[in-house]
């Protein structure tokens, strides 16, 4: 997969943009604020509908502005896409395929998968568990539609089954056959979106480890634990056993939305025990064998983008990871970075082709 252009209209701090893309490597250089970051983040709207940094679509139009517009054209299997994603304020947001608007926007997430790698991404180890849940899933919906939409329903019977506890608790008085028609939909949905995880996760660690093993040359023990309620009890033994607390607390306290992902070294958790070289590396190792597993799954490489790595790695961690670009292992990459002359550096070193556009002279009228 590639992306031929780009176009940005008010969106973040970018007036109007246009890029036109010829190389497997891109990369965009100059000062922190000048909108690097934004561009990449432009790809991922296109990609998965949403930015990745901020899910407020509103925070997102140019300042004084009351809309932005995002245009790509994407090459895929010798084939042709124009995607277009409009948000105006106070409206809802439009995505479009070769001008056609998605009716759901879960239809289109899959289609042009890409994977991001960013300082961000630290929350993934030091957040709760909704940052890697979501790591989960939005991975297993980049090949699996039919998941997507199962998780679609159930946290839509989660959230009126919460409803209805809340409702029931302040009235005293309990619909039990309106509570169970929510309930058979959460222990049907849920079996199914728990045994695709646990699938997902026996065929995706050995993935990872190699990477780790490869970027970091360390010994250490890596692991990823799928951590889930439904490993020990059944889905309907859960709900039905202690609906009493449910009741209690108001709200739904067991089940697959109480999953998580145990990040360790050593058998010890990472954020615990690991040192900042040895995160990056486990970080990095995610997305890498995120990129390779979704690649797999696809038949096709998806775009790999690159926000600030060369500033965040030491020269080992980088030189290991364009190597990997230079074995062909990568399609379309995008990198930013504010050290023009250290960028040009490290590319000309691997010896694959590459463009750097300085975004303090691109069109930005």
């Amino acid at each position: 997969m590639f992306l031929k252009k780009l176009h940005l209209f008010q969106f973040k701090n970018h007036e109007e943009t246009n890029l036109d893309f010829n190389n497997p490597v891109i990369c965009f250089v100059g000062n922190n604020g000048i909108g690097k970051t934004n561009i990449l983040d432009a790809i991922h709207y296109l990609s998965l509908t949403k930015s990745y940094f901020n899910f407020i679509d509103g925070e997102n139009v140019k300042f004084n502005s009351q809309f932005f517009n995002i245009k790509g054209c994407f090459e895929k299997n010798n084939n042709l896409y124009e995607i277009e994603c409009n948000y105006h304020i106070g409206k809802k947001k439009v995505i479009k395929l070769n001008n056609k608007k998605y009716l759901k926007f879960s239809e289109h997430i899959g289609a042009f998968p890409i994977i991001i790698i960013s300082p961000t991404d630290t929350n993934l180890i030091l957040e709760n568990s909704d940052v890697r849940r979501k790591y989960l899933d939005s991975t297993i919906a980049m090949y699996n539609k039919d998941y997507l939409q199962l998780l679609i329903k159930y946290n839509k019977a989660l959230k009126q089954r919460n409803f209805l506890l809340k409702k029931y608790a302040e009235s005293g008085m309990y619909d039990n056959i309106t509570l169970e028609l929510y309930e058979k939909q959460l222990i049907k949905n849920g079996s199914i979106l728990f045994t695709e995880r646990k699938r997902f996760m026996s065929q995706f660690v050995p993935v990872f480890k190699k990477y780790y093993h490869e970027i970091s040359n360390n010994t250490e023990d890596v692991s990823l634990e799928y951590n889930s309620q439904l490993s020990n009890s059944s889905f309907s033994e859960l709900i039905y056993n202690n609906i009493n607390k449910d009741k209690l607390s108001k709200k739904t306290q067991f089940g697959i939305h109480k999953d998580d992902i145990l990040f360790k070294m050593n058998n010890h958790l990472i954020k615990k025990t690991g040192s900042q070289g040895q995160q990056k590396s486990f970080l990095i190792s995610l997305k890498l064998a995120q990129f390779d597993f979704i690649k797999q799954k696809v038949n096709f490489k998806p775009i790999l983008l690159l926000d600030d790595i060369f500033d965040k790695l030491d020269n080992d961690r980088i030189f290991k990871i364009i190597n990997l670009v230079n074995k062909d292992m990568f399609g379309q990459v995008f990198i930013t970075d504010t050290n023009e002359r250290r960028s040009k550096e490290i590319l000309d070193m691997a010896e694959i082709s590459y463009k750097i556009f300085n975004v303090d002279n691109i069109q930005r009228k």
